[in-house]
């Protein structure tokens, strides 16, 4: 007997439909399964055969045969197991009608027949929807990741009695909801606020300034100064995330299993602050199944490369794509799948490799030569995709010991978002975002200079030698600043602000 029920198998960070195929027929006992499986897929047949003895069904001493179609799709992990269980229930008529046709099924089986978790619940129930399935059935634990997609019903289970019971029409399981917006408004703050940095009031309006447009950011200080700490409040001063945002980033943390069981959907921005050990597949993502990196884990938030030089020269350069294209491609032998990774790069760097030049309390003991072989590490080209360069001095004592009130992250915040609304507006019906996405045509219509500018400008490019791109940079930059400033055009002392952030460019580096 023939039964045809649907799963799914996950690609890149969307799932696709898999039709699986169960039949049993006469014959020796054998279990094949077909259908490109990997090697978890395979070995469900001994978790398939146990779960369904130990929870008190017959397996089918006969040929069992599961096709996995389409079979030109690798298919991968446990969550097949559920699946094949209730396909083998059903051809053996456990399971009667064909209600089981209408959802989408996924679940690992445990040897006494119990449902475990898996990977990437939430892009199976935005593909049950797309598919116009009525629902999908899944562990109990997956549920409230799955509820986030809304106009389906998600059926979540702790055992393979209830799903037979429930398909039966002997059992009923309320459908599981979220509140949406109860999710966004219990976004959890770190606590990192800007009142906490004494000083560095030209850092802190270098940082309103990449948060307002979405620049890559580079600080360049003496140990100490205090760039870390500016890096890890950037967070708060960040637009809140979209519904349509934070449905992407969670794709991603749920394929990886990264999600918590109590935050179905992340609604804070991300923050990823990989070590400088790590190597160009960690960071970009690939391996022989390709899976998502750091890049695209800080999806629609901050990326941030602490000791800059101290990367391998080689993982720094394959940030080139994903800076440029928001994206990463990666192609192997049996798959080419792509990852979103539109992020804002924060990078963070000693002056020379003692750390202190220019310090006015330490004395550099680098040579120049030294000091040139330290800053060669980060190409050119990667300099040239970073749009603001910032040097952060020591902090002074004055400073540390001035007991008045810096100004909070909330205040810097609106700011903030008033300049994004003003750059959503500007954008709207295109893919950009923000101005730091901005193409050629973008900034020919939003960048225009008045006589003053484009002589400022031209005088600045010839004396610096700047190449194409980090003139486009300084565009985009001055572009936010007047956006902060509520201008419609942009001044000369926009463009002379921007100018200013470019600080490796005036040092000829």
């Amino acid at each position: 007997m023939l039964a045809t029920l649907f799963s799914s198998s996950l690609l890149g960070i969307d799932a696709v439909p898999v039709a699986v195929e169960v039949d049993i027929a006469p014959g020796l006992p054998q279990f094949a399964t077909v259908g490109l499986p990997d090697g978890a897929v395979k070995e469900s047949k001994d978790r398939v055969k146990a779960g369904l003895k130990n929870a008190g069904y017959d397996f089918p001493v006969r040929r069992i045969t599961v096709n996995l179609a389409p079979a030109d799709l690798k298919k991968e992990g446990a969550a097949f197991d559920l699946p094949i269980s209730v396909g083998i229930l059903a051809a053996t008529g456990v399971i009667q009608g064909t209600k089981f046709k209408e959802y989408l099924i996924i679940g690992e089986i445990s040897l006494d027949g119990s449902i475990k978790p898996v990977r990437g619940a939430l892009p199976v129930a935005v593909t049950a929807k797309r598919e116009g399935f009525a629902g999908i059935i899944l562990p109990r634990e997956n549920v409230r990741e799955a509820a986030v997609v809304e106009g389906i019903e998600i059926i979540g289970v702790n055992e393979l009695g209830q799903v037979v019971g429930f398909l039966n029409g002997e059992m009923e399981i309320p459908t599981v909801r979220v509140d949406i917006h109860e999710l966004f408004r219990q976004q959890i703050e770190t606590g990192d606020d800007f009142s906490e940095v004494k000083g560095q009031e030209h850092a802190k309006r270098a940082l309103e300034v990449a948060a307002s447009g979405g620049h890559n950011l580079l600080m360049i200080g003496p140990p100490g100064s205090g760039k870390t700490m500016l890096a890890r409040r950037i967070s708060s001063i960040l637009p809140r995330m979209t519904f349509e945002e934070a449905i992407e980033t969670t794709k991603i943390y749920s394929i990886m299993g990264l999600l918590e069981r109590e935050t179905p959907l992340i609604a804070n921005r991300p923050f990823r602050s990989p070590h400088h050990t790590i190597s160009d597949i960690g960071l970009v993502g690939g391996g022989n199944t390709p899976r998502p990196g750091e890049v695209s884990l800080s999806h629609n938030g901050v990326l941030f490369l602490d000791e800059l030089p101290e990367f391998k020269k080689h993982v720094l350069e394959v940030l080139r794509q994903p800076l440029e294209d928001g994206r990463v491609c990666i192609s192997r032998a049996l798959t080419s799948l792509t990852y979103p990774s539109r992020f804002m790069l924060v990078a963070a760097m000693n002056p020379c490799p003692c750390g202190y030049l220019g310090d006015f309390s330490h004395q550099c003991s680098c040579t120049p030569v030294a000091l040139q072989r330290y800053r060669s590490r980060i190409s050119g080209p990667l300099l040239d995709r970073i749009d603001i360069h910032i040097e952060v001095p020591a902090v002074r004592y004055r400073d540390l010991t001035d007991r008045s009130e810096a100004e909070c992250s909330s205040s810097i915040a609106f700011r903030v978002e008033r300049s994004r609304e003003i750059q959503v507006d500007r954008f709207l019906g295109t893919k950009i975002h923000c101005n730091a996405q901005m193409n050629a045509r973008h900034l020919r219509k939003h960048c225009e200079l008045d006589g003053a500018g484009n002589r400022m400008l031209e005088l600045v490019t010839d004396r610096l030698g700047l190449s194409a791109r980090s003139f486009t940079r300084i565009l985009k930059v001055a572009r936010t600043i007047a956006d902060l400033e509520g201008s419609e055009a942009i001044h000369e002392e926009h463009l002379s602000e921007a100018i200013q952030y470019r600080s490796l460019d005036r040092k000829g580096v």
